[in-house]
């Protein structure tokens, strides 16, 4: 039974939310699925992603080939940055420490990189006035009365 890693459409009309999951390549893409190991919602900038590495892990070693879309989205969690590591750390070339190392790099170098564009969307935008909305002219301020200087320096006469 080959296995596929792919979206599974949820949500309403215009506004999808996808689990990732592993399926049977033959079943209907909304249909019967073996296991859920994610959640990814687009609607949001940057788009919400969750997956759970240890099973998306467990799939693609067990040889579940993921869609393009899943492969993307497993890329950008690092998931396969991460399956990487372990085949080094198989073949001898690396050890566990090593691994575990590489891969917090990675994730706080990614981390670093999507910071900035999250602190864009988590300010609040300035309010702006709509075209044809009544605004009231700027204030006018009296004018200051004019002190005289010279009767002011003048010593009394009297």
């Amino acid at each position: 039974m080959p296995v596929r890693l792919r979206l599974q459409r949820h949500g309403r009309k215009g506004k999808p939310f996808y689990h990732i999951v592993a399926a049977d390549a033959r079943a209907r893409r909304d249909g019967k699925s073996i296991e859920r190991i994610g959640f990814y919602d687009p609607n949001h900038n940057p788009a919400h992603i969750d997956i759970n590495v240890d099973k998306a892990l467990q799939w693609l070693s067990n040889g579940a080939e993921p869609t393009d879309t899943v492969r993307s989205i497993l890329s950008s969690a690092g998931v396969l940055y991460k399956k990487h590591l372990l085949r080094g750390l198989k073949k001898g070339a690396l050890t566990q420490e090593q691994v575990d190392s590489k891969f917090q790099e990675f994730m706080d170098a990614r981390a670093k990189e999507t910071a900035p564009s999250m602190k864009i969307y988590k300010e609040p935008k300035a309010r702006t006035q709509r075209k044809g909305m009544f605004t009231l002219p700027p204030l006018v301020k009296a004018p200051a009365p004019v002190v005289e200087v010279a009767a002011a320096d003048a010593p009394a006469a009297e």
